[in-house]
C-alpha cells in the first residue's frame, strides 16, 4: 500500500478545544496539515495517563489538558478534575471533592462519575459536578476562584447534572434540572451568583447550544419534555416544541446550519424574521422515528445529514425530507449501544466508534468511502456482557485526545512535512 500524506505548503493551524464539541461547539475540526491516511504501523502515541471513570470528554487549552473523573473507595466517592501538560501528559494539578454516591452508582454498568465536559475561558476553568456543585478555578494551578452548590438552593436529582456548560458573554449557562423552575440556569461567570432561571422541565443528557436565527441569539435546550428556545440573556422562552423523550434517548447535542436545527432525528426549519420554528420531519413524533442515535450526535452538511443509528448503521439522509440516501453497516458491529462520533475535517471525516477504533473516511451523498482505520483505545464502559468506548474524543493542535475509564491517551494526527 502506498502511504499518502498531505504535502505541500500547508502548515498546521493549531487550534485548542476549550469546551464540549470544540471551540465553536459544532463538532467540526478546522485544522489543516492533518494526515490524509493513517500510517501502516498505526498512529504515533504521544502519551498516555492514568485516569478514573467518568463520562466527560477532555478539553485542551493553553498547553494544558483537563479531564474530570472519579475515585471510588466504597462507601466513599470523590469527583475530581485533573490537569495535564499537553505535550507530555505529566500531571500538573488536581482537585477533588467528596460527595454521597448511592449504592447503585458503585455498579460499573450504571455509570457514576462526572458527565459534563468543563469549559475554559480567559485562564479560568468552569466545572459542573453531577449533583450540582459548580466551581470556577484558576486554570493554571486549580485554585478556587468561586464555588457554589446549586443543590443547596434547589432540588437537584442525584447525579442528574450531565449536560456540558456553555458561556455567553458574562454568563455561565447550566442545564441543571433544578426544581422549582430552575431546569436551566445562568450564573454570573465572575461571581457564581444567579442571574436567571427558567423551565420546570426534567433534565436530559443533551447539552445546550446557542445559535443565531430569526434575528436573535437563541439558547436551544432539549429537555425530556420539549425542545426549547430561550433568550440567553434573560431565560425568556422564545418558542417550545413539546415532546416526551426518555433520558436514555435525549443524549445528542442540537446541530444547527443556516435555517435548519436538527435534534437527533427531528429537523426544524427556523423562521428567518423572528424566533420561531416548525417541524420539517418526521411526520410522527414517535421516538422510533425522531431518534437517529441515542449515543451519537449527527452531522449536518449542506443538504445532507450523516448520522449513526442506534443499531450501529451509518446513514445519509436528505436534510429537507429525512429520506435515507444510503446506509452502511461497515463502520462498527451492529449491536445495541453502538456509537459513531463524527468529526468533519476538510473534505474528510474522523469517525470514532464504540469499539475504540478511529476511522478516516469521506462521506458524500454518493456513499461512504473508508480511507483507513486504527485501534485507538480499548472499550471499558459496561453494558450487559459487552464493553464500549462511548465518550467522544477531542481533536486539537494536530492530535486526538481520547479517554476511557482507565486512561487518557494523546496520539498525533499531524502530516509529515
Amino acid at each position: 500500500m502506498i502511504l499518502l500524506i498531505l504535502t505541500g505548503t500547508s502548515a498546521i493551524q493549531a487550534t485548542d478545544s476549550p469546551q464540549w464539541r470544540g471551540p465553536n461547539r459544532d463538532g467540526v475540526w478546522t485544522e489543516t496539515g492533518i494526515l490524509q491516511i493513517f500510517p501502516a504501523e498505526g498512529l504515533k502515541l504521544r502519551w498516555r495517563a492514568a485516569v478514573g471513570p467518568g463520562w466527560s470528554s477532555p478539553v485542551v487549552a493553553q498547553d494544558r489538558v483537563y479531564l474530570t473523573d472519579m475515585r471510588l473507595e466504597k462507601p466513599r466517592a470523590w469527583e475530581r478534575i485533573q490537569c495535564f501538560k499537553e505535550s507530555t501528559g505529566k500531571p500538573l494539578w488536581s482537585r477533588a471533592y467528596e460527595l454521597v454516591y448511592p449504592d447503585w452508582a458503585f455498579i460499573p454498568e450504571h455509570g457514576g462519575g462526572p458527565a459534563a465536559t468543563p469549559i475554559v475561558e480567559a485562564g479560568e476553568i468552569y466545572w459542573f459536578g453531577r449533583s450540582g456543585q459548580v466551581d470556577c478555578l484558576d486554570a493554571r494551578n486549580g485554585k478556587v476562584i468561586w464555588e457554589t452548590h446549586l443543590d443547596r438552593a434547589y432540588e437537584i436529582g442525584v447525579l442528574s447534572c450531565r449536560g456540558s456548560p456553555l458561556i455567553e458573554g458574562n454568563l455561565l449557562i447550566l442545564f441543571a434540572g433544578g426544581k422549582p423552575g430552575a431546569c436551566v440556569m445562568a450564573l454570573n461567570k465572575q461571581t457564581g451568583k444567579e442571574v436567571w432561571k427558567a423551565l420546570d422541565d426534567t433534565v436530559s443528557n443533551s447539552s445546550p447550544l446557542i445559535i443565531m436565527a430569526g434575528g436573535k441569539r437563541q439558547l436551544i435546550v432539549w429537555t425530556d419534555n420539549a425542545v426549547n428556545s430561550l433568550n440567553p440573556a434573560t431565560g425568556e422562552t422564545y418558542w417550545r416544541e413539546p415532546m416526551v423523550t426518555s433520558s436514555n434517548d435525549s443524549i445528542p447535542t442540537p446541530v444547527f446550519q443556516k435555517n435548519r436545527l436538527l435534534i437527533s432525528g427531528l429537523m426544524f426549519e427556523l423562521d428567518a424574521n423572528r424566533p420561531a420554528a416548525k417541524v420539517l420531519w418526521p411526520e410522527t413524533m414517535a421516538p422510533s422515528k425522531r431518534i437517529l442515535s441515542n449515543t451519537s450526535t449527527p452531522v449536518l452538511q449542506g443538504d445532507y445529514v450523516y448520522s449513526a443509528k442506534s443499531s450501529g448503521e451509518l446513514v445519509c439522509l436528505e436534510a429537507n425530507t429525512g429520506k435515507q440516501v444510503w446506509g452502511t453497516t461497515n463502520v462498527t458491529e451492529l449491536k445495541f449501544g453502538a456509537s459513531i462520533h463524527l468529526t468533519p475535517n476538510g473534505d474528510a471525516t474522523f469517525l470514532f466508534t464504540d469499539e475504540g477504533n478511529l476511522i478516516l473516511a469521506r462521506l458524500a451523498p454518493g456513499g461512504y468511502r473508508e480511507i483507513s482505520r486504527v485501534h485507538l483505545l480499548k472499550p471499558t464502559s459496561i453494558l450487559g456482557t459487552r464493553k464500549f468506548a462511548w465518550i467522544p474524543p477531542v481533536y486539537a493542535n494536530g492530535h486526538v485526545f481520547a479517554r476511557n475509564d482507565e486512561e487518557l491517551v494523546c496520539a498525533s494526527l499531524e502530516a509529515k512535512r
